[in-house]
Formats: structure tokens, C-alpha cells, sequence
């Protein structure tokens, strides 16, 4: 079969070398793609440029369309290929909704029994202003309502905080609300759906602050390990049944089946789940340590997604644990420079897996071209194993103000 990844990222990367390496295809190409695919098979279309990938699809005879980034799901790339009889793997832009308002997905939640924090929603300035002035209890979550990269979150620790962080973010008329806070240990749970059965994968756990010990800045993401123990198997299980199940079945009610993946960001505390955002497509950097533990062909379960025929299937996962950790540009998640060469990517180790974010190749040298850079990737029997492959592997990695966490995985080794 002939794929078309549409992304930019390590994610797309990933799953195209998951696609290619599985034997579920025979061609992936990537649009636009990075410096990590082969030149013949990156494509120069813009994510949002859906005559050109109609187009592309219909030259290639493309056999399956892979959504990666929520933006073009948001606006119907999905919709609109499947118009074309373009089969493609990735939710309608009614039910990517998910994603594209807190708001809605907080509704789904809310209306169909899913666990998750109790919230207030503003649409005035003022009104936030005074209601977060009059809260006695901090830290507190303050969400915006659309797209933002992983970056519209902040978590004041008192209100001075707070009123930082609406300033600069919050412009009157814009929908924000203020949640619950949960004290507690993230995962994240990504399941795949056909609209009405939903298959959990291995859990995983993301580090989104830049910096060591959870410091600094909110990121897309800074690593990422899995199987993340802080989930274990009965926790899964209960994911499945009080979170991602009502969920399909709440989204099939409303009349908006929801096929591809929902991935369910949550806050663990003891025994107790409780929902802290969706999204609507693989997590990155989550798949590049999902995919690799994967058993089987991605494609057959992407292809039963897609026609409804994901009963009766099973996920199965090697017994392994996987750590991918971000190398990134200077300056990151502020402005940064881009240009870099990057040397030593010849001397990973050969059970390494680099998959290439932003970057682009010119002639023979491989530079720098966005924030996150290269997920540097290792398995292992055990995670302390898989952590030492991969921090013995990214040493030899470098390009000019680059940089990248060195305690990826710090909560599982602690336990």
C-alpha cells in the first residue's frame, strides 16, 4: 500500500518509519516532511493545502491519507478527502472538536459522565480578572479555548501569577476558563477508535516543562517514556471503560462518531482518573515511544479504523520500555535560531532510533528548522537500560545552542 503522512514533525516521522518498517507499506511519503525522509518522498505541500494533497493523492494513487498535526483535522482535512474518496485516518473537524475547544470536549465530558475537574468559562477579561481575584485556594488551571500548541495552559501558583498570565494571554472577548486543580501524577492514554469500539495503547508519559525538574516554560513536549508505571493494568482497564468508551459512545449519541485517535491526558492520584484535556491525534513526543513498542502492522489497525472493523481486534505490546528525549534549538519555546548543521548523527548507535522533527537537509549537512529538533529514541529489557542507551547516544549529538532535558524519565525511576 501507498501512504501519505501529513505532518512536519517527530511524529510524522515516526509514523512513517513505523509504516515502512512493519511492512504495512511499500511507499510512505510525507507533506511536507523533514530532514528525516528521504528526498523522493518528501512532498512540498502545506499541511492546510488540501486541492494540492487531492492532487498528490490522485498523481501517487495514494491508498490511505495519516493525519498527524490537529490543525488541518480542526479545519476538515478529513472531510474534505473523504468527499474526494480519499480514504484517510483522522476524525471529522466536528468531532476533532475534541481538540479544537476545550469547551466542547469539557461539555462531552461533563454531559456523558467522564471524569474531570469542575470548571468556570469567561468570555470577559474583567469577569476572569475578578473571579481568579476572589479565589482563596491556588495553585488553579487556566486553560484558553482553542489551538495553542500545548501552550495554553498555565497553572498559577497564587494570583499574581494568575493576572501574568491573562495579560499576556487573554484578550477580551476570548473564551477561557478556569479549572479545578488536581494534585497528582500525568499520563497519557491514547486509544484508537472505528467510532464505536475504542483499543487503549501502552500509557505514556510526556515532560512538557523545558527544563531539568519540571522548571521553566511550558513546551510541545521535552521526552517521553512508556509503558509509564504510575498506570497499571487495572488503571488502564478503567480508563477504557470510564473514559474513552463514554466518550465514543457520547460522541456516536451526538450524532459526531469519532474515528481515529483520542488521546485522553489525565491526572492520577491513588486509584482515582480524572481528565485533564483530549486531543485528537498521536502525541507527540508520545508516539515516538508508543510505535516502536507496538506489535503487529500499524496499518491494519489504521485500515480497521477506518472501515469500522476494529471489534474483535486486540492491541498487544512488546515487553519492553521505550524513552525518546527532544533535542532543541536555543531560545525554545521563545524565539530561536534556525540554520544549525548538526553533527554526529552517523555515530547514534545502531539500536538508536532518531526521528527528525525540525530539520531540513541541504546538500549533504542536515540543519536545524524549527524548535524541537530530533527525538533521539532507545528500547530496552528495563527502563533504566532503555535511559542509559539513550543518554549515552545523544552526547554525540550536537549542533550550535542546542539543548535537551537530562532526567527524562525521572519520575518512573524514583518510584
Amino acid at each position: 500500500m501507498k501512504y501519505l503522512v501529513i505532518g512536519s514533525g517527530g511524529r510524522e516521522h515516526a509514523l512513517a518509519w513505523r509504516l515502512l518498517a512493519d511492512g504495512s507499506a511499500r511507499e510512505v511519503y510525507a507533506a511536507p516532511g523533514n530532514g528525516g525522509i528521504d528526498e523522493p518522498f518528501r512532498v512540498s505541500i502545506a499541511v492546510d493545502d488540501f486541492k494540492g494533497i487531492e492532487a498528490f493523492c490522485a498523481e501517487k494513487k495514494i491508498d490511505m491519507v495519516v493525519v498527524g498535526p490537529e490543525a488541518p483535522l480542526v479545519e476538515g482535512l478529513a472531510d474534505f478527502l473523504e468527499t474526494k474518496k480519499i480514504p484517510v485516518f483522522g476524525p471529522s473537524a466536528r468531532a476533532a472538536m475534541l481538540e479544537g475547544s476545550k469547551l466542547f470536549a469539557k461539555t462531552i465530558m461533563e454531559k456523558y459522565g467522564v471524569p474531570t475537574g469542575a470548571h468556570a468559562d469567561f468570555t470577559s477579561k474583567e469577569k476572569l480578572v475578578d473571579y481568579v481575584s476572589g479565589l482563596k485556594q491556588y495553585p488553579i488551571v487556566i486553560k484558553l479555548d482553542g489551538l495553542a500548541a500545548g501552550k495554553g495552559v498555565a497553572l498559577p501558583e497564587n494570583l499574581e501569577q494568575a493576572r501574568a498570565f491573562i495579560d499576556e494571554n487573554v484578550s477580551d472577548g476570548a473564551r477561557v476558563f478556569v479549572e479545578e486543580y488536581f494534585d497528582g501524577e500525568e499520563a497519557s492514554v491514547l486509544g484508537i477508535s472505528d467510532g464505536e469500539t475504542v483499543l487503549p495503547f501502552v500509557a505514556a508519559q510526556d515532560h512538557k516543562r523545558a527544563f531539568d525538574g519540571d522548571k521553566g516554560p511550558n513546551t510541545g513536549g521535552m521526552g517521553a517514556y512508556a509503558p509509564a508505571p504510575v498506570m497499571t493494568g487495572a488503571l488502564l482497564e478503567k480508563v477504557r471503560e470510564t473514559v474513552l468508551q463514554p466518550t465514543i459512545d457520547g460522541m456516536r449519541a451526538e450524532g459526531i462518531p469519532f474515528k481515529g485517535i483520542l488521546y485522553a491526558g489525565l491526572i492520577i492520584s491513588g486509584g482515582s482518573i480524572n481528565v485533564l484535556e483530549y486531543n485528537v491525534r498521536f502525541g507527540d513526543p508520545e508516539a515516538q515511544v508508543i510505535l516502536p513498542l507496538l506489535e503487529g502492522k500499524l496499518g491494519d489497525y489504521i485500515q480497521a479504523s477506518v472501515a469500522g472493523r476494529l471489534g474483535g481486534m486486540k492491541l498487544s505490546f512488546k515487553k519492553e520500555h521505550a524513552i525518546t528525549v527532544v533535542m532543541a534549538s536555543g531560545g525554545y519555546p521563545g524565539s530561536y535560531p534556525k540554520g544549525k548543521v548538526i553533527t554526529g548523527l552517523d555515530r547514534a548507535g545502531d539500536d538508536i532510533i532518531v526521528f527528525h522533527a525540525g530539520t531540513r537537509r541541504e546538500g549533504d549537512n542536515v540543519l536545524t528548522s524549527g524548535g524541537r529538533v530530533l527525538n533521539v529514541t532507545a528500547l530496552g529489557a528495563t527502563l533504566e537500560e532503555a535511559r542509559q542507551k539513550v543518554y549515552d547516544s545523544i552526547s554525540s549529538i550536537s549542533f550550535e545552542g542546542g539543548f535537551y532535558r537530562k532526567d527524562i524519565a525521572y519520575r518512573a525511576l524514583g518510584r
